[in-house]
């Protein structure tokens, strides 16, 4: 039987610091970086998505930024696709791949056999759902896919109707009949150390706000006004950040209220994180608040991943 390749897995809400961690853990062990962000794949989506810098990457090469255009739609098949043919060209090049982000549905179908062909495509219950958002609106069809599967729901934003709904008929057809939590008990393809970064609500919370006013001193404004003047992906402009913008370009909403709306909608979506991976059996969590900095914290990783991958 064929040795799994080794991988580390890296994940957690946003502002908690995985992609520092990432590049830590890349030095220690002569890793290479794959981004999971599903927003993070676009060009020019580089404030809005806290795409790392040349700088912030010091060296480390780093995968799956940059793959698509945003007046293209992008999905966790295609990414599934590109991401392992990364993670396998890391490893036949003598590297440790270090899969990290945010996008809960991205990892898994990087790490687990998820079939995506399945999709039902009966055209009468999309129009059924796209009707049923007219009547009661983005919450309530979200509310549904809630009901049938917190997993997917948790990985999807309720504004993000086309996903929703995608979700929705997969759910539907003969081939999606069991739940998908299975996603997280199957076998995965590699032998992957997980580590899980946590912070109390209130520290989470704090750098999630901070975080937005450097993306808007950054200049996410004028990103927002660039990328709305070229093109309008259903699936990029529903990213965090840049659909609240839109309401101010487009419609005048106030830009303050706006920011806000940025701040709470990003709150809400590290919940969704966290719901999403705590399912995740094998995550080692490490709560950042008790590591004096980086280098500790990664340290602290470092020894886990060791002892995990016997490296």
């Amino acid at each position: 039987m064929m040795e799994k390749q080794k991988l580390i897995v890296i994940c957690g809400p946003t502002a908690s610091g995985k992609s520092a961690l990432a590049v830590n853990l890349a030095l220690e062990f002569g890793g290479e970086v794959v981004s999971a962000d599903s927003m993070q794949v676009y060009h020019g989506m580089d404030i809005g998505t806290a795409k790392p810098s040349r700088k912030e990457m010091r060296g480390v090469p780093h995968h799956m930024l940059d793959v698509a255009d945003p007046s293209e739609d992008y999905s966790a098949a295609r990414y599934r696709e590109q991401a392992r043919a990364c993670i396998s060209d890391i490893a036949a090049r003598g590297r440790l791949p270090i899969l990290c982000g945010g996008t809960g549905l991205y990892i898994s179908a990087a790490v687990y056999a998820l079939d995506f062909s399945n999709a039902c495509a009966d055209e009468a219950y999309r129009a059924e759902l796209r009707q049923y958002v007219l009547e009661h609106g983005k919450e309530a069809l979200h509310a549904l896919l809630a009901k049938q599967s917190p997993e997917l729901a948790a990985a999807v934003h309720p504004n993000n109707v086309q996903r929703v709904i995608r979700a929705l008929e997969r759910l539907r057809s003969p081939q999606a009949d069991s739940e998908p939590q299975s996603v997280f008990n199957g076998e995965p393809l590699y032998d992957a150390a997980w580590v899980g970064l946590t912070l109390p609500r209130e520290e989470l919370y704090r750098r999630i706000d901070a975080r937005v006013d450097a993306m808007m001193q950054a200049g996410l404004l004028d990103e927002v006004r660039r990328l709305s003047g070229q093109c309008r992906s259903a699936t990029a402009f529903q990213a965090l950040g840049y659909k609240e913008l839109l309401a101010h370009i487009d419609a005048g909403f106030p830009l303050d209220e706006a920011v806000e709306r940025i701040k709470q909608g990003t709150r809400n979506y590290a919940k969704r994180q966290l719901t999403w991976f705590r399912r995740e059996r094998a995550v080692r969590w490490f709560d950042v608040s008790e590591f004096e900095n980086n280098r500790a914290l990664a340290e602290a990783a470092a020894g886990y991943i060791r002892e995990t991958l016997h490296i």
